[in-house]
């Protein structure tokens, strides 16, 4: 039987402002839009998933202001079971897009931190061994939830984003793979290139596969002494901030459906490329159909 997937991460409430360049301090800049989307790298990573063809389950908790973003997922095909509501307020983003595509990102975790061991226990006891358990960092408790998805047998995917140094001191070595950026890795590695980025985290996670995206410059995937590269498609960047959560649901969407990780590579290279010539971030993943 195929093997599931479940997402235990954020729902955020993304405000997006549209400037000239990003605020110094000291600096008023006036935007030339503001738009409102449904996000959170938990929540664009699972509607990644279930538009490239996965079945997902999300599991996380949307404050009191975010029921919408549960009907959002549902309308995406994301099974939305295992979403409860906490105390706090939705979780929200301010982003900044310049004028060159790029962004700058202030996050407000509110609901997404008050997850209970409890609650975990019950949702990790529906899935079983050999299914995949994916992580971000925008929720509290995630090593107990590394440990309690290792032992239950779950293929544990943990993309360490938003970074803290705390994940340095995580159980990573019961991950079955690590998603980090140039930057992610850079920090767990003091490494500044893609090279000493995967032979360190390689030596040190021999067990775990390494996924390292580095932006425009494509990819990377090493498991032991085995390397795989992918490069970048060559595109027009409008907005870059579900890129890394559109890569990173392809491409374990392509897993889950037997591919090679460089078979997945690809696909996910190519879904990112799409997704950065729209704006907005969940509403900018493509769908399968879309990827040629």
């Amino acid at each position: 039987m195929k093997p599931k997937i479940l997402n235990y991460g954020s729902l955020n409430i993304d405000h997006v402002y549209q400037v000239p360049h990003f605020v110094t301090p000291g600096e008023t800049l006036s935007s030339a839009s503001l738009s409102h989307f449904a996000g959170g790298k938990g929540a664009n990573q699972s509607v990644a998933l279930a538009r490239a063809g996965a079945i997902v389950f999300h599991a996380g908790k949307i404050g009191t202001d975010g029921g919408w973003l549960k009907d959002k997922l549902e309308q995406n095909n994301v099974n939305i079971q295992f979403i409860l509501e906490g105390t706090l307020d939705n979780g929200h983003a301010i982003i900044q897009v310049d004028a060159k595509g790029e962004n700058a990102i202030v996050l407000y975790p509110g609901a997404n931190q008050e997850m209970t061991e409890e609650e975990i226990d019950i949702t990790l006891s529906k899935f079983d061994p050999g299914d995949y358990l994916l992580l971000q960092n925008e929720i509290n408790l995630i090593p107990y939830l590394i440990e309690k998805g290792h032992k239950r047998g779950l293929k544990v995917c943990y993309n360490p984003a938003p970074m803290i140094p705390e994940v340095a001191d995580y159980p990573l070595h019961l991950c079955h793979l690590l998603i980090v950026n140039e930057t992610e890795g850079g920090t767990l590695s003091n490494g500044a290139h893609p090279p000493k980025i995967l032979h360190t985290l390689s030596s040190r996670y021999p067990e775990t596969e390494i996924l390292l995206t580095v932006g425009a410059e494509g990819s990377y995937h090493q498991k032991g002494t085995t390397l795989i590269t992918q490069g970048a498609e060559k595109v027009k960047a409008v907005d870059t901030t579900a890129a890394g959560d559109t890569f990173i649901g392809y491409y374990l969407a392509a897993i889950l459906n037997q591919k090679s990780p460089e078979e997945a590579l690809k696909v996910a290279a190519k879904a990112a490329a799409l997704c950065v010539t729209r704006p907005g971030a969940m509403d900018a993943i493509p769908t399968r159909e879309e990827i040629p």
